[in-house]
């Protein structure tokens, strides 16, 4: 009676698991499943969290924007994002403290495509709470320049531009195996200057953070997945200028199987976003 009964409740909880379907499974870095709950908890102690995502994800910029509000009701936030650039930051701010309404922040910023599907609800939930909202990127002309002619197009800026760039010269390791890939993977196009174009867009965004770290206070950073993944980009420019930074990383990816973490993912990040692959995109 005792193995009826083991085997009634066995397949009652492969039942119940076949039936409870959902959108995304959190793992750690080793691939074990792990909680929002969690990650929450493990936020509260880091300086930065960087935010790895996919751009068109509608569940991905939702749980941005919960993660957002859970941690706030925690701990003090700043906030920033891949998706303004530097030079935006006046007309951020004047959006920010209601100087200006959204028709002129959208005439004014070079705001993306998606900015009012994916963006915009993050940007006005810091309006509300008056949290610092920075724009991290570089202005994508500079980037363009790099592409073009390599870091030493920087160096004849006026000073005023070079205000919205990392410092120069721009530190850069091109054995660093997240611009390797990128360099595989466009087979040569582009030469050495494509991973140094993203590398001043990594540079530039962790100089930004960590000129707006405050004490006490958690910046969470908005970025392209691939900006943060490994524990590069990014989190390597930020760990160079603040050594003791505690950062903590999150990587989206997509699965058709969501409840097992494929191994080419493990390690990725502190914690692994995997989003099931026929998700909603917003384009």
């Amino acid at each position: 009676m005792k193995i009826l009964y083991t085997l009634a409740t066995l397949l009652l909880f492969s039942f119940a698991g076949a039936q409870d379907k959902q959108p995304y499974q959190l793992y750690n870095a080793k691939g074990k499943k792990t909680t929002y709950k969690k990650l929450l908890e493990t936020a509260e102690g880091a300086d930065v969290v960087l935010f790895g995502e996919h751009h068109d994800d509608a569940l991905i910029h939702w749980l941005e924007l919960e993660f957002a509000k859970d941690l706030s009701e925690k701990k003090k936030l700043v906030m920033g994002a891949e998706m303004i650039e530097a030079d935006n930051q006046d007309e951020l701010d004047s959006y920010l403290n209601g100087t200006i309404n959204q028709k002129a922040f959208d005439t004014l910023a070079r705001l993306w495509n998606n900015h009012k599907t994916d963006y915009k609800p993050l940007v006005d939930f810091a309006k509300s709470k008056n949290i610092k909202f920075i724009a991290t990127n570089v202005p994508r002309r500079y980037a363009s320049m790099v592409y073009k002619k390599g870091f030493g197009a920087l160096d004849s800026l006026p000073a005023a531009e070079k205000a919205w760039i990392a410092p120069l010269p721009i530190a850069y390791d091109a054995t660093l195996p997240g611009y390797v890939k990128m360099l595989e993977m466009m087979g040569g196009h582009g030469g050495d200057n494509l991973p140094k174009a993203q590398a001043v867009k990594d540079a530039t965004m962790a100089h930004f953070i960590a000129k707006n770290l405050e004490k006490g206070s958690v910046f969470i950073h908005y970025n392209g997945t691939y900006h943060s993944d490994n524990y590069e980009g990014i989190n390597w420019y930020l760990k160079r200028e603040k050594p003791q930074v505690k950062i903590i990383t999150i990587a989206a990816v997509t699965q058709a199987d969501i409840m097992n973490l494929e191994k080419e993912h493990l390690n990725k990040a502190d914690f692994i976003l995997v989003v099931d692959e026929d998700m909603t995109k917003t384009y």
